[in-house]
């Protein structure tokens, strides 16, 4: 029976490459596919079972040069045109590993622990040959009874990520946390100086391969609680500090809170309101042990209730005062 357009297999859409593929293409877009789909990491799974086997008949046809020309060759028509030519020669390219069951995808191999090496490029892909020459009954009993052994074996171990929160102070300072993951209490100490975003790596800590039950590595992400009074920009620390007119315009020194403590700070004379002064070497810590800088955001605030002096001094600036902030708009026009 001739196939139907809807019987057609686009051999290279399902492996995901273009016509004009090279065979290593082919072969590694396959490889990483069967990863993906094969059976032994998706164990109850029809659906990825079925893409399995569709992986494999593609594989299979196009990773042949002869059965690759036909398809190409004859299209939706190619089954027909290589069975005109096999049927000429008997049943030697069922006996060759194709003709044989389509969905198999094992024929090219002596046993299932020759394909499971060949996907993962172990040394069983190297010795294949040999292997065929002493025959399938060389494997050791375990690999018999079990022909995705090697492939668990070798699967590798899976990082977990986490989350963990501190406070201001614990990332500053550096503290030791317990951290709860599964079943398992952790004992985890966070250097000084850790910021939003950093990552801890704890080695063989992360949960356990389904496959090896070895232990692939944990990986924290340092969050940070909201401050009050502190935030990052880039790698400096921000604040805000309030200041009264009067220090604004005059001058003042004013004391200001820093990671380890008040320090005190000289306000130039007439400091405008949202002007940055820095103090070197007050902000974070680095891994390295050096601090970065604390930006210090001024912010002119006004008094809302007044003694009956400060309302008599200000009454006498205002009518003595020759200073317009507004001068440099009175030419302002559309």
């Amino acid at each position: 029976m001739p196939t139907t357009a809807t019987d057609f297999k686009d051999y290279y859409a399902i492996l995901d490459v273009s016509k004009t593929a090279t065979a290593a293409e082919i072969k590694q877009a396959y490889r990483k596919l069967a990863r993906k789909y094969h059976p032994d990491v998706n164990p109850g799974d029809a659906t990825a079972e079925e893409k399995f086997k569709v992986l494999n008949e593609a594989n299979e046809v196009l990773s042949n040069p002869e059965t690759r020309a036909k398809y190409d060759q004859f299209d939706q028509d190619w089954k027909q045109g290589f069975a005109g030519e096999a049927s000429a020669q008997g049943s030697e390219a069922e006996s060759e590993g194709f003709g044989g069951d389509p969905q198999s995808g094992f024929n090219q191999y002596s046993s299932f622990e020759d394909f499971i090496n060949d996907l993962l490029g172990g040394p069983g892909a190297r010795d294949r040959d040999r292997d065929r020459d002493r025959g399938p009954y060389s494997r050791t009993s375990a690999s018999a009874s079990n022909p995705f052994a090697d492939f668990r074996s070798q699967a590798p171990a899976p990082d977990t990520e986490a989350a963990i929160a501190l406070s201001f102070s614990e990332a500053f300072q550096g503290v030791q946390k317990r951290l709860q993951l599964d079943d398992e209490t952790l004992n985890v100490r966070i250097p000084a100086g850790a910021k939003r975003g950093s990552r801890i790596r704890l080695k063989g800590k992360g949960r356990p391969s389904p496959f090896s039950q070895q232990r692939g590595d944990l990986y924290l992400t340092i969050e940070l609680l909201p401050h009050p009074f502190f935030r990052f920009a880039g790698n400096h620390l921000v604040c805000e500090l309030p200041i009264r007119p009067d220090e604004a315009v005059l001058g003042a020194q004013v004391q200001v809170p820093t990671p380890d403590g008040p320090v005190t700070m000289t306000v130039p004379k007439g400091v405008r309101s949202g002007q940055s002064l820095r103090l070197r070497g007050k902000g974070w810590k680095s891994p390295q042990g050096d601090r970065t800088d604390l930006m210090v955001k001024l912010q002119i605030v006004s008094p809302q209730a007044l003694s009956e002096t400060e309302q008599d001094c200000y009454e006498k600036i205002q009518a003595a005062s020759s200073f317009n902030p507004r001068s440099t708009l009175e030419e302002v026009t559309l």
